[in-house]
Protein backbone atom coordinates (compact mmCIF):
# COMPACT_ATOMS: atom_id res chain seq x y z
CA UNK A 1 0.00 0.00 0.00
CA UNK A 2 2.79 2.28 0.90
CA UNK A 3 4.60 1.48 -2.30
CA UNK A 4 0.91 2.53 -4.09
CA UNK A 5 0.61 5.36 -2.23
CA UNK A 6 4.24 6.77 -3.23
CA UNK A 7 3.76 6.04 -7.01
CA UNK A 8 0.19 7.92 -7.26
CA UNK A 9 1.76 10.89 -5.98
CA UNK A 10 4.49 10.27 -8.57
CA UNK A 11 1.61 9.90 -10.98
CA UNK A 12 -0.13 12.82 -10.24
CA UNK A 13 3.21 15.28 -10.45
CA UNK A 14 3.38 14.40 -13.43
CA UNK A 15 7.33 13.04 -13.73
CA UNK A 16 6.82 10.07 -15.60
CA UNK A 17 3.46 9.09 -15.87
CA UNK A 18 0.32 11.04 -16.23
CA UNK A 19 -3.37 11.56 -16.42
CA UNK A 20 -5.10 11.23 -19.97
CA UNK A 21 -7.43 14.08 -19.33
CA UNK A 22 -11.57 13.20 -19.92
CA UNK A 23 -14.57 15.28 -19.62
CA UNK A 24 -16.53 14.17 -16.28
CA UNK A 25 -19.83 13.83 -15.89
CA UNK A 26 -22.32 15.25 -13.36
CA UNK A 27 -22.07 12.04 -11.59
CA UNK A 28 -18.30 11.94 -11.85
CA UNK A 29 -18.27 15.65 -10.59
CA UNK A 30 -20.59 15.11 -7.45
CA UNK A 31 -18.49 11.90 -6.57
CA UNK A 32 -15.01 14.08 -7.03
CA UNK A 33 -16.19 16.00 -3.88
CA UNK A 34 -16.32 12.71 -1.70
CA UNK A 35 -13.14 11.11 -3.04
CA UNK A 36 -9.64 12.20 -3.12
CA UNK A 37 -9.29 10.53 -6.68
CA UNK A 38 -9.22 12.49 -9.96
CA UNK A 39 -12.54 12.81 -11.37
CA UNK A 40 -11.49 11.93 -14.52
CA UNK A 41 -10.55 7.69 -13.71
CA UNK A 42 -10.28 5.95 -16.73
CA UNK A 43 -9.51 1.94 -16.98
CA UNK A 44 -5.58 1.59 -17.94
CA UNK A 45 -7.05 -1.42 -20.28
CA UNK A 46 -10.09 -0.45 -22.38
CA UNK A 47 -9.39 3.15 -22.58
CA UNK A 48 -12.69 3.78 -20.89
CA UNK A 49 -13.91 6.08 -17.51
CA UNK A 50 -16.87 3.99 -17.45
CA UNK A 51 -15.70 0.70 -17.04
CA UNK A 52 -17.08 -1.29 -14.22
CA UNK A 53 -13.59 -3.23 -14.00
CA UNK A 54 -12.12 -5.07 -17.11
CA UNK A 55 -12.00 -8.57 -16.45
CA UNK A 56 -8.83 -8.65 -18.43
CA UNK A 57 -7.37 -5.64 -16.57
CA UNK A 58 -4.38 -6.52 -14.41
CA UNK A 59 -3.37 -3.07 -13.29
CA UNK A 60 -4.48 -1.63 -9.93
CA UNK A 61 -3.08 2.02 -10.77
CA UNK A 62 -6.68 2.80 -11.74
CA UNK A 63 -5.66 5.48 -14.30
CA UNK A 64 -4.32 4.91 -18.03
CA UNK A 65 -0.69 5.80 -17.49
CA UNK A 66 0.99 6.96 -20.40
CA UNK A 67 5.28 6.47 -20.39
CA UNK A 68 7.33 9.25 -21.87
CA UNK A 69 8.78 7.51 -24.38
CA UNK A 70 5.39 7.28 -25.68
CA UNK A 71 4.45 10.95 -25.97
CA UNK A 72 5.23 11.55 -29.63
CA UNK A 73 4.88 15.24 -29.49
CA UNK A 74 8.14 15.16 -26.95
CA UNK A 75 11.71 15.31 -28.72
CA UNK A 76 13.24 11.53 -28.74
CA UNK A 77 16.04 12.31 -26.85
CA UNK A 78 14.07 13.74 -24.12
CA UNK A 79 11.25 11.11 -24.21
CA UNK A 80 14.24 8.06 -24.08
CA UNK A 81 15.77 9.74 -21.13
CA UNK A 82 13.24 10.80 -18.94
CA UNK A 83 12.08 7.04 -19.52
CA UNK A 84 15.80 5.47 -19.14
CA UNK A 85 15.40 7.98 -15.88
CA UNK A 86 12.01 6.58 -14.79
CA UNK A 87 12.85 3.16 -15.03
CA UNK A 88 15.77 3.44 -13.15
CA UNK A 89 15.62 5.74 -10.45
CA UNK A 90 11.81 5.37 -9.67
CA UNK A 91 11.95 2.05 -10.72
CA UNK A 92 9.31 0.15 -8.39
CA UNK A 93 7.18 2.98 -9.05
CA UNK A 94 7.74 2.76 -12.95
CA UNK A 95 7.04 -0.73 -13.70
CA UNK A 96 4.10 -1.53 -10.95
CA UNK A 97 2.21 1.17 -12.57
CA UNK A 98 3.46 0.17 -16.19
CA UNK A 99 0.20 -0.11 -18.67
CA UNK A 100 -0.64 -2.29 -21.59
CA UNK A 101 -0.21 -1.14 -24.76
CA UNK A 102 1.84 -1.53 -28.50
CA UNK A 103 5.23 -3.63 -28.07
CA UNK A 104 6.87 -1.48 -31.34
CA UNK A 105 7.44 1.59 -29.33
CA UNK A 106 8.88 0.01 -26.34
CA UNK A 107 10.96 -1.64 -28.83
CA UNK A 108 12.04 0.85 -30.66
CA UNK A 109 12.95 2.25 -26.96
CA UNK A 110 14.98 -0.63 -26.17
CA UNK A 111 16.88 -0.71 -29.44
CA UNK A 112 17.80 3.02 -29.06
CA UNK A 113 19.22 2.15 -25.68
CA UNK A 114 20.99 -0.34 -26.02
CA UNK A 115 22.54 0.98 -29.50
CA UNK A 116 23.99 3.83 -27.04
CA UNK A 117 24.86 1.33 -24.49
CA UNK A 118 27.14 -0.67 -26.68
CA UNK A 119 28.56 2.54 -28.50
CA UNK A 120 29.59 3.85 -25.01
CA UNK A 121 31.16 0.60 -24.06
CA UNK A 122 33.35 0.17 -27.01
CA UNK A 123 34.14 3.78 -27.30
CA UNK A 124 35.50 3.32 -23.70
CA UNK A 125 37.47 0.54 -24.37
CA UNK A 126 39.10 2.57 -27.49
CA UNK A 127 40.18 4.96 -24.93
CA UNK A 128 41.08 2.39 -22.29
CA UNK A 129 43.00 0.55 -25.23
CA UNK A 130 45.42 4.26 -26.07
CA UNK A 131 46.16 3.88 -22.25
CA UNK A 132 47.28 0.41 -21.30
CA UNK A 133 48.25 -0.46 -25.20
CA UNK A 134 48.89 2.79 -27.47
CA UNK A 135 51.24 0.49 -29.68
CA UNK A 136 48.45 -2.40 -30.21
CA UNK A 137 45.98 0.50 -31.34
CA UNK A 138 48.08 2.13 -33.60
CA UNK A 139 49.02 -0.72 -35.28
CA UNK A 140 45.03 -1.62 -35.32
CA UNK A 141 44.47 1.71 -37.08
CA UNK A 142 47.33 1.82 -39.25
CA UNK A 143 47.85 -1.56 -40.82
CA UNK A 144 44.93 -2.25 -43.51
CA UNK A 145 44.06 -5.91 -43.09
CA UNK A 146 43.70 -5.28 -38.98
CA UNK A 147 41.64 -1.77 -39.95
CA UNK A 148 39.32 -4.15 -41.89
CA UNK A 149 38.87 -6.25 -39.54
CA UNK A 150 38.31 -3.97 -36.81
CA UNK A 151 35.70 -2.10 -39.28
CA UNK A 152 34.02 -5.32 -39.42
CA UNK A 153 33.71 -5.83 -35.64
CA UNK A 154 32.09 -2.49 -34.81
CA UNK A 155 29.75 -1.93 -38.09
CA UNK A 156 28.35 -5.64 -37.74
CA UNK A 157 29.11 -6.21 -33.95
CA UNK A 158 27.83 -3.43 -32.24
CA UNK A 159 24.35 -3.69 -33.53
CA UNK A 160 24.19 -7.59 -33.63
CA UNK A 161 25.01 -7.39 -29.52
CA UNK A 162 22.72 -4.82 -29.15
CA UNK A 163 20.18 -6.42 -30.49
CA UNK A 164 21.06 -9.60 -28.86
CA UNK A 165 20.92 -7.96 -25.28
CA UNK A 166 17.54 -6.70 -26.18
CA UNK A 167 16.36 -10.16 -26.56
CA UNK A 168 17.77 -10.94 -23.09
CA UNK A 169 15.71 -8.63 -21.83
CA UNK A 170 12.42 -9.86 -24.01
CA UNK A 171 13.52 -13.45 -22.78
CA UNK A 172 13.63 -12.09 -18.96
CA UNK A 173 10.06 -9.97 -18.90
CA UNK A 174 8.36 -13.15 -21.06
CA UNK A 175 10.27 -15.25 -18.19
CA UNK A 176 8.18 -13.07 -15.63
CA UNK A 177 4.43 -14.07 -17.25
CA UNK A 178 5.64 -17.80 -17.17
CA UNK A 179 6.45 -17.50 -13.89
CA UNK A 180 3.10 -15.63 -12.73
CA UNK A 181 1.51 -18.16 -14.40
CA UNK A 182 2.53 -20.84 -12.58
CA UNK A 183 1.69 -19.39 -9.42
CA UNK A 184 -2.11 -18.98 -10.13
CA UNK A 185 -1.93 -15.68 -11.83
CA UNK A 186 -3.16 -14.39 -15.36
CA UNK A 187 -1.30 -14.45 -18.11
CA UNK A 188 -0.12 -10.93 -19.85
CA UNK A 189 2.48 -12.02 -22.29
CA UNK A 190 2.36 -8.27 -24.46
CA UNK A 191 3.24 -6.07 -20.93
CA UNK A 192 5.35 -8.78 -19.46
CA UNK A 193 7.44 -8.17 -22.92
CA UNK A 194 7.13 -4.37 -22.84
CA UNK A 195 8.59 -5.14 -19.09
CA UNK A 196 11.75 -6.28 -20.39
CA UNK A 197 12.23 -3.97 -23.45
CA UNK A 198 11.50 -0.60 -21.23
CA UNK A 199 14.56 -2.68 -18.37
CA UNK A 200 17.20 -1.94 -21.15
CA UNK A 201 16.90 1.67 -19.95
CA UNK A 202 19.02 0.36 -16.98
CA UNK A 203 21.59 -0.36 -19.49
CA UNK A 204 21.45 3.06 -20.73
CA UNK A 205 21.48 5.16 -17.39
CA UNK A 206 23.63 3.05 -15.24
CA UNK A 207 26.35 3.09 -18.43
CA UNK A 208 28.76 5.58 -19.38
CA UNK A 209 26.30 8.13 -21.00
CA UNK A 210 24.29 7.92 -17.63
CA UNK A 211 27.10 8.50 -15.57
CA UNK A 212 28.34 11.13 -17.95
CA UNK A 213 25.10 13.14 -18.75
CA UNK A 214 24.22 12.56 -14.67
CA UNK A 215 27.63 14.51 -13.91
CA UNK A 216 26.80 16.90 -16.41
CA UNK A 217 23.39 18.06 -15.05
CA UNK A 218 23.16 17.39 -11.31
CA UNK A 219 27.30 16.40 -10.27
CA UNK A 220 29.88 14.51 -9.82
CA UNK A 221 28.05 13.21 -6.62
CA UNK A 222 24.56 12.30 -7.85
CA UNK A 223 26.31 10.50 -10.72
CA UNK A 224 28.21 8.19 -8.62
CA UNK A 225 25.34 7.36 -6.33
CA UNK A 226 23.89 6.25 -9.47
CA UNK A 227 25.97 2.16 -8.96
CA UNK A 228 24.05 2.08 -5.96
CA UNK A 229 20.90 1.77 -7.76
CA UNK A 230 22.15 -1.22 -9.40
CA UNK A 231 21.90 -3.47 -6.52
CA UNK A 232 18.80 -5.41 -6.33
CA UNK A 233 17.41 -3.40 -9.11
CA UNK A 234 15.91 -6.19 -11.37
CA UNK A 235 14.51 -7.88 -8.40
CA UNK A 236 12.80 -5.14 -6.90
CA UNK A 237 11.49 -3.82 -10.37
CA UNK A 238 10.35 -7.14 -11.18
CA UNK A 239 8.81 -7.47 -8.28
CA UNK A 240 6.54 -4.42 -8.55
CA UNK A 241 5.38 -5.41 -11.86
CA UNK A 242 4.45 -8.79 -10.03
CA UNK A 243 2.36 -6.95 -7.43
CA UNK A 244 1.38 -4.52 -10.15
CA UNK A 245 0.39 -6.48 -13.41
CA UNK A 246 -0.07 -9.92 -11.89
CA UNK A 247 -1.31 -8.92 -8.06
CA UNK A 248 1.34 -11.24 -6.86
CA UNK A 249 3.19 -10.36 -3.55
CA UNK A 250 4.67 -12.79 -0.75
CA UNK A 251 5.49 -16.25 -1.15
CA UNK A 252 3.69 -16.86 -4.92
CA UNK A 253 5.74 -13.19 -6.27
CA UNK A 254 9.38 -15.08 -5.23
CA UNK A 255 8.48 -17.76 -6.72
CA UNK A 256 7.46 -16.28 -9.89
CA UNK A 257 11.02 -14.29 -9.57
CA UNK A 258 12.83 -16.95 -9.13
CA UNK A 259 11.29 -18.72 -12.54
CA UNK A 260 12.23 -15.73 -14.30
CA UNK A 261 15.65 -15.26 -12.66
CA UNK A 262 16.30 -18.93 -14.95
CA UNK A 263 14.60 -17.45 -17.88
CA UNK A 264 17.36 -14.27 -17.66
CA UNK A 265 20.35 -16.98 -17.15
CA UNK A 266 19.41 -18.50 -20.29
CA UNK A 267 19.17 -15.93 -22.12
CA UNK A 268 22.49 -14.45 -20.88
CA UNK A 269 24.17 -17.79 -21.33
CA UNK A 270 22.83 -17.96 -25.18
CA UNK A 271 23.56 -14.05 -25.97
CA UNK A 272 26.98 -14.94 -24.43
CA UNK A 273 27.78 -17.92 -26.90
CA UNK A 274 26.66 -16.19 -30.07
CA UNK A 275 28.54 -12.59 -29.21
CA UNK A 276 31.68 -15.04 -28.49
CA UNK A 277 30.95 -17.09 -32.02
CA UNK A 278 30.02 -13.95 -33.64
CA UNK A 279 33.08 -11.95 -33.05
CA UNK A 280 35.44 -15.13 -33.75
CA UNK A 281 33.59 -15.28 -36.92
CA UNK A 282 34.02 -11.44 -37.92
CA UNK A 283 37.60 -11.73 -36.91
CA UNK A 284 38.81 -14.54 -39.03
CA UNK A 285 36.12 -13.78 -41.81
Amino acid sequence: MHAMAAARRRLRSGEFLREVPRESSLEDRESSDLLDVPAAVVCAFCGEADCGGCESEHSRSGVLAIIPWERAREPALARLWSTARATTRDAEAFFELLPDGPVLPALRFAAACELLASSAFFAGFVLLAAVVAPEWLKHTALDPEARLTALRIVIAGLPAFAMLTVLAHAIHGLAIDVGAGRNGARHARSRALRFGLYACGWDLLLGPIGAVVVAAKEGVRASLALTGKHAGLPSRATLAFLRGTYRLEGERARSALAVSWTGAALATALVTIVVVVTVVALAIG
